[in-house]
C-alpha cells in the first residue's frame, strides 16, 4: 500500500489534532487510499520540535520549517502555525512541489490567500484548507437532502458560532488578538467556519451587512506559563496591550441564488462553548444542526403527514455519510478528532486520486473575500458587494 510522508509545521493544539488523524486513519477507513507516515515536524526552534516529535510519534525535528520544506522525503507539507506565516510557507512548499492542508483560515486576507492559491495552481499539487467541521456525518447528511431537493429551493440561512473563552477581560493578548497576525478576531477564527457551512450547503455569496464590535479594547500582555488554551498566564499587575480585532461580529447575507441569511459569531459569550449551529428553510422543508450535538440532524418536510408533522431528529451512523467507517451503531458518539480522521482520509484519497478536494485554496480564498467584505461592510456600516473584494 502507497505511503505518504507527512511533515508538519507547528507543535501546539492543532498539531495534536492533525497527528492523531494521520495515526488512526487507516483503523477507520481499511484499507486506506494511502498511509500516513509522520515523517518531520518543524517549530520555531529545536527543542520545541523535538518535544512535538515525541510527543506525536514524528521520526524527525527540525527547528527551521524551511528545512522541513527542503527535505526531499516529504510529500505533504502540512501547516497548523499562526495566521501570518500560512502564506510564506504554503508558496514554498508549492514551489518545493509538496501537496498541501492548511489550516483555517487560509491567511489573513484575500490577497494573501489569492497568492497561495495562484502558487498551489501554478505548482499543480493537492491543496486543502482545513475546515473540517463540515465533514461531520450530520452536515453531509444534509448537503445530501439538501441536493435530493428534498427541501426544496432554499429560502434562507441562519448560522451561529458562540464561545466564551475570550469574555474575561483577564485573558490575556495573545496572537488571536491581533490584527498583524491573526488578520481578524473571532471572524476568522471561528465565523469563517459557519461562512463555509453556508458557502457548502447554500452557495456563494453576493453581498454581506455587517456589524463589527470588539468589546474588550486592551487585554493583559503575555507573560508567564501557558494556560489550557495555548495562551499566557497574567497577574493583576501585568500591563495592557491593544486588541485591533472583532469580538464579534454580526452580518445579513444576500446569496446569488437568490437566498438571504446571517451569520453571528462571538468569543465573548457567557456559557456558550463551542456552539455551532445553522438553520435551512427552504420551498419544502428545514433542517437544524448543533454540533454541541453532532450526532443528530434534526429536519422537517413538508409532504410528512399532518399527523406527526414538526421537526424530527435522525442520529446519524453506518446508514449515514462515512458511516462505513466510523462507528457501527447510530449515536454512539462522534467527536472532533473523528471530524479530522474524516479530513485526513478525504484528503490523503484526493492525493491518490489526483483530484482537488474541497474545500481546497479556492474554497479558501472564497471564504476571505467574505471576510474582508465584512470587515468593511463593518466600517462602512453598508452593504458591500462580494465582487467588489479582490
Amino acid at each position: 500500500m502507497k505511503q505518504l510522508n507527512v511533515g508538519l509545521i507547528g507543535g501546539g493544539f492543532m498539531a495534536k489534532a492533525h497527528s492523531l488523524a494521520y495515526a488512526t486513519m487507516p483503523m477507520f477507513f481499511w484499507p486506506a487510499p494511502a498511509i500516513p507516515v509522520r515523517k518531520a515536524v518543524a517549530d520555531i526552534n529545536l527543542e520545541l520540535a523535538t518535544d512535538a516529535k515525541n510527543r506525536f510519534g514524528f521520526e524527525k525535528a527540525y527547528g527551521d520549517w524551511r528545512e522541513l520544506i527542503a527535505d526531499p522525503e516529504i510529500d505533504i507539507v502540512d501547516i497548523v502555525t499562526p495566521n501570518n506565516v500560512h502564506a510564506e510557507m504554503a508558496i514554498a512548499a508549492a514551489k518545493a512541489g509538496k501537496h498541501i492542508i492548511c489550516e483555517k483560515p487560509l491567511a489573513r486576507t484575500s490577497k494573501e490567500t489569492k497568492a497561495m492559491l495562484d502558487a498551489v495552481e501554478k505548482a499543480g499539487v493537492i491543496h486543502m484548507v482545513a475546515f473540517n467541521y463540515r465533514r461531520t456525518p450530520a452536515v453531509q447528511l444534509a448537503k445530501k437532502f439538501i441536493e435530493e431537493g428534498r427541501i426544496g429551493r432554499i429560502l434562507s440561512f441562519r448560522g451561529t458560532y458562540l464561545q466564551d473563552w475570550s469574555a474575561d477581560p483577564a485573558s490575556p493578548l495573545s496572537w488571536r488578538f491581533k490584527k498583524d497576525i491573526a488578520g481578524s478576531g473571532a471572524l476568522g477564527d471561528i465565523a469563517a467556519h459557519v461562512i463555509d457551512m453556508a458557502r457548502y450547503l447554500t452557495g456563494e455569496f453576493e453581498s454581506v451587512n455587517a456589524m463589527v464590535k470588539t468589546w474588550i479594547p486592551e487585554r493583559p500582555i503575555q507573560q508567564g506559563g501557558l494556560d489550557k488554551l495555548g495562551t499566557v498566564k497574567s497577574s493583576a499587575d501585568t500591563p495592557k496591550g491593544v486588541v485591533d480585532v472583532d469580538d464579534e461580529v454580526s452580518f445579513l447575507i444576500n446569496f446569488e441564488s437568490g437566498a438571504i441569511g446571517s451569520i453571528e459569531s462571538t468569543r465573548n459569550a457567557h456559557g456558550r462553548n463551542n456552539y455551532i449551529t445553522f438553520e435551512i428553510h427552504g420551498e419544502t422543508g428545514s433542517i437544524f444542526f448543533n454540533y454541541e450535538r453532532r450526532d443528530e440532524l434534526q429536519v422537517c418536510f413538508a409532504d410528512d403527514p399532518a399527523d406527526v408533522k414538526g421537526f424530527r431528529t435522525i442520529y446519524t451512523g453506518p446508514a449515514h455519510p462515512y458511516g462505513e467507517g466510523l462507528w457501527p451503531i447510530p449515536a454512539l458518539g462522534i467527536g472532533y478528532s473523528e471530524t479530522k480522521i474524516v479530513e485526513c482520509y478525504d484528503f490523503f484519497k484526493a492525493i491518490v486520486d489526483g483530484t482537488q478536494p474541497s474545500p481546497n485554496f479556492y474554497d479558501g480564498y472564497q471564504i476571505e473575500r467574505i471576510c474582508d467584505a465584512v470587515l468593511e461592510s463593518g466600517q462602512r456600516k453598508e452593504w458591500v458587494k462580494i465582487s467588489s473584494i479582490e
